[in-house]
């Protein structure tokens, strides 16, 4: 369903008991609802919760900024590299107002938050700057930003800068099949088959590269976040994979050792995804 959130259309996903206590799920870098797979939502509803997904702006089936054009990725790269500030077509932050509009327009007041990669980056938005609103926090596969940590891998950077040479659904599905191979878990690789067939359905569902851009402009805009740390005060938890070659470990290990009282869950053969045969463990880290 479309729902008015923060001023935008934004499509939403919501199962489990309507009474029930709320999770918010914020998906990443121009990933859509889908990608928080059906088996983890099911995992949380047959634990009596009430589940959230979103598209967020610029992706999925949520209204997009089409109108603001597609930013130079290479003049934005250029100028965070020299530390100028980068110009962003919108920020992370008012991604996190959408995911707070989204729990304002389903009259949520408090929620439990899970956000994976750039979905991380907007629930530290949102658990810091609305602290009420978080029951508690989960950060997956994230990290603060700051430059001190260790960057993605210089060949996982070209290849998350890529794109495939035509709009074809199969030469778009062969894209994505090779970027998340590079990027997933070594110890849990998909079903061949069924990973395609995953994928082709979110393809068709939709495919907009253009707001993947403006996203990735937005986080590289947002700079670093460690100072907003210390005003998290739900209770967290960082699961991060050790093998994760787009965000290192050492990313997560920062955000647990800065955010008071979070406690870590560092998974041994995890890359930057969500194999299906961890769901069960990310699903018992939320301890809700």
């Amino acid at each position: 369903m479309r729902l008015q959130a923060n001023g935008l259309e934004l499509e939403v996903d919501v199962q489990g008991p309507a009474n029930s206590e709320p999770v918010l799920l914020i998906m990443g870098l121009g990933m859509q609802l889908v990608a928080w797979p059906q088996a983890f939502v099911d995992l949380l509803v047959a634990r009596g919760l009430r589940v959230i997904r979103f598209d967020n702006r610029d992706a999925g089936l949520s209204q997009g900024f089409d109108a603001l054009g597609v930013p130079n990725m290479s003049v934005a790269a250029l100028r965070y590299f020299l530390r100028m500030r980068v110009h962003a077509p919108y920020s992370v932050a008012d991604m996190a107002a959408d995911a707070l509009g989204v729990l304002d327009a389903l009259g949520v007041q408090r929620a439990h938050v899970c956000g994976a990669s750039m979905g991380g980056m907007i629930a530290q938005h949102l658990a810091a700057r609305h602290p009420q609103r978080v029951k508690s926090l989960a950060l997956m596969m994230t990290t603060s930003g700051s430059r001190r940590l260790p960057q993605a891998r210089a060949h996982v950077q070209r290849a998350l800068l890529t794109r495939p040479d035509s709009s074809d659904p199969e030469r778009v599905v062969a894209h994505m099949e090779r970027l998340l191979h590079l990027i997933g878990s070594p110890a849990y690789r998909p079903e061949p088959e069924a990973f395609r067939a995953r994928l082709r359905a979110t393809v068709e569902r939709a495919w907009r590269p253009a707001g993947s851009a403006r996203q990735l402009v937005a986080v590289v805009a947002d700079g670093d976040r460690t100072p907003m740390l210390q005003q998290i005060v739900a209770p967290t938890v960082v699961i991060h994979g050790r093998e994760d070659p787009l965000v290192p470990p050492a990313c997560g290990e920062d955000l647990a050792h800065r955010i008071a009282g979070a406690r870590i869950d560092l998974v041994p053969g995890m890359g930057h995804d969500l194999p299906d045969a961890l769901l069960p463990r990310f699903a018992a880290a939320l301890r809700i």
